[in-house]
């Protein structure tokens, strides 16, 4: 491959990334959006997704093969198992480690989300071990330009690449068409302008919180088991790494702003391909961040969202 080649590969590789980090920023910035909390523990959850996701496939029997009628049937059951299953967890953690502390000084919910960051990390390492945990390999690393349309090209497009765009994409469109066309919607947005105008308008707050918090964990959830299907592999410790630069994608973005957090998903995803490919993959978390920081002391409305006075 020439230089050219190489750059559309790795941006194509970089989509694909970015896709999963939009949907886990999407669950960042609908949280602050409502509350104005950096929920620390999202990251975890799509940890979670993943792990709880191979275990509904080991309880359907499918732990290492799926093919025909069980792709199309197993597949999206354990994907609506997990999303139900990650979404109703994040609804828990708010009700006993978020809600206790709506009122308290801003520090204290940031703390608190450290805090549950670190202890489902740690339930993660008891249940899974501190070893890779393998996870269904059911699409093939084929070339599905030269293999399945006989198109001969430098770029090598996998199934797997098909896959997570096919998956992320509808999610992406689907909670945007929720949140701007929907009664819950339109609720969750005039939550997050100003609770106490939409409390006394009779939109249930609390309620419009819970939803809030399940549908961010939902999402985390699916790019978890995503995530799973496309490497195949699992760590206690993924939703570290994962949830920063998810964070930094949604700070990127513009925190609060669900378009700027997909559009900061998708830049995040190319820098890192990018960096893996022309720096080195020992410094792409150090630029990701950098960015981060960058952002932070330049524009830290981000790209998409609005400047707005502290309420403190």
């Amino acid at each position: 491959m020439n230089w050219h080649e190489v750059l559309i590969q790795q941006t194509v590789n970089g989509l694909t990334r970015g896709a999963v980090f939009a949907l886990i920023a999407l669950g960042y910035t609908m949280v602050y959006g409502i509350i104005g909390l950096i929920n620390f523990a999202h990251g975890d959850v799509f940890m979670l997704g993943l792990f709880i996701s191979l275990s509904y496939f080991t309880l359907l029997g499918m732990a290492t093969t799926l093919h025909g009628w069980h792709l199309v049937t197993v597949l999206p059951l354990v994907f609506l198992l997990t999303m139900l299953t990650t979404g109703a967890i994040n609804v828990a953690i708010d009700r006993v480690a978020y809600r206790p502390l709506r009122h308290a000084f801003r520090l204290a919910p940031l703390i608190t989300a450290i805090g549950v960051s670190f202890m489902l990390e740690n339930l993660a390492l008891i249940w899974k071990g501190p070893a890779p945990i393998a996870y269904p390999d059911i699409f093939p690393s084929v070339d599905i330009l030269r293999e399945w349309i006989g198109v001969e090209s430098l770029l090598f497009i996998t199934s797997k690449d098909v896959f997570v765009l096919g998956a992320t994409i509808p999610l992406m469109i689907a909670l945007q068409y929720f949140v701007t066309r929907t009664r819950w919607g339109k609720a969750m947005r005039a939550t997050a302008q100003d609770k106490e105008t939409a409390l006394a308008m009779g939109i249930d707050v609390e309620k419009t919180i819970i939803l809030t918090f399940f549908i961010g964990g939902a999402l985390a959830g699916a790019a978890g088991l995503i995530q799973g299907l496309y490497y195949n592999i699992g760590m206690w410790w993924m939703g570290y790494q994962a949830g920063l630069r998810a964070f930094t994608a949604a700070v990127l973005g513009g925190i609060g702003s669900m378009p700027g957090a997909a559009l900061g998903g998708l830049l995040i995803g190319f820098l890192s391909a990018w960096s893996d490919q022309y720096i080195s993959a020992r410094w792409t978390n150090a630029i990701v961040f950098s960015i981060l920081i960058l952002v932070l002391v330049f524009r830290p409305q981000g790209l998409l969202g609005e400047r707005a006075p502290d309420k403190a």
